[in-house]
């Protein structure tokens, strides 16, 4: 039989092996790890001093931020190895550097946002980003976002610069008489759209354009008894988002843009025209000239959808 001391004997030689080899394999990869380490802000500050002294105000820069570059290789984490470049003494594109943020040519517009989706990719805000349009149509994540300078897309005030600069249409649009208050920072592009994809129309943050303005606008969600078909389709088939020359956003004034879907009061087009001698009507209506000066919302008030429970008058009108 084996004894209990050969056992025990047994055991302390077998840990003595163990710590052996841990020392040795310790020994071994230490000096491996000091060379494959890349050189740090602290290297890079010798001629990067402004861009690294905003990164370690950043959030990329937080310690705190175990998702972060400050915890997972630094500068290298997004420019790559710069052991090459600091040996070669600096130089734009010199030792392989990356330069995500950059107009280089040398790094396409998917490896550039790449980089960023290696910490970026969750979430549901980014989910729909690949083949989304702003992807397909060769944006990256740095045509918009900038990460050694104040990113002016997570700024209220100066976002809609930074979306004005391809979206030119909607720059004039922002100038007219009746908009968002956009251009004073309190309504901003990103509250509607999502940059990165949707499934909505036009990058809506919802699912659709009218769920998209009951975020805001709730009390005209419904649900109504008697629903103007626009309200429950979409908003704008009436309304222009951006800014018009109509009140309340209206792309034309009443009752022109009423016209676009309704005929005036049952065909009487010349009362619509103005031609005169037209008498008033079985229904009481004169002939007074419809479109001068008039609104249907003068008698349609509740255009977006009513309760009316009465049978006089007509409650599917949009009578109060």
């Amino acid at each position: 039989m084996v004894s209990r001391a050969s056992v025990a004997g047994a055991r302390i030689l077998a840990l003595a092996a163990s710590a052996l080899l841990l020392f040795i394999g310790n020994a071994a990869i230490a000096p491996q790890s000091a060379l494959a380490q890349a050189p740090g802000p602290e290297v890079c500050a010798g001629c990067h001093e402004g861009q690294v002294n905003y990164y370690k105000n950043s959030v990329h820069g937080q310690k705190g931020n175990l998702r972060g570059p400050s915890n997972a290789g630094e500068c290298s984490t997004c420019h790559g190895d710069g052991t090459e470049h600091v040996k070669a003494g600096g130089g734009k594109g010199v030792g392989g550097m990356k330069n995500p943020g950059g107009k280089s040519a040398s790094m396409s517009n998917e490896d550039k946002s790449a980089i960023c989706l290696t910490c970026h990719a969750g979430g549901s805000k980014r989910t729909h980003w690949v083949g989304s349009t702003h992807e397909t149509r060769g944006n990256a994540c740095t045509s918009c976002h900038t990460m050694h300078t104040n990113d002016k897309v997570l700024v209220k005030l100066t976002q809609p610069e930074v979306c004005f600069a391809c979206h030119k249409q909607q720059r004039v649009e922002v100038q007219r008489m009746s908009r968002h208050p956009i251009l004073e920072g309190k309504v901003v592009c990103s509250d509607c759209h999502n940059p990165h994809g949707s499934i909505g129309k036009a990058l809506m943050k919802r699912d659709s354009v009218v769920e998209t303005c009951y975020q805001c606008h709730a009390e005209k969600r419904g649900p109504f008894v008697h629903a103007h078909d626009p309200v429950t389709e979409d908003c704008s088939i009436c309304h222009n988002p951006h800014g018009t020359v109509a009140d309340t956003m209206l792309k034309l004034r009443p009752p022109f843009l009423c016209h676009q879907c309704h005929t005036p009061h049952g065909g009487q087009i010349a009362q619509a025209r103005g031609q005169p001698g037209q008498a008033a009507n079985i229904t009481g209506k004169s002939g007074v000239n419809y479109t001068q000066g008039r609104g249907c919302v003068n008698c349609h008030t509740q255009i977006h959808g009513g309760n009316n429970p009465g049978l006089l008058p007509t409650p599917q009108f949009m009578f109060r």
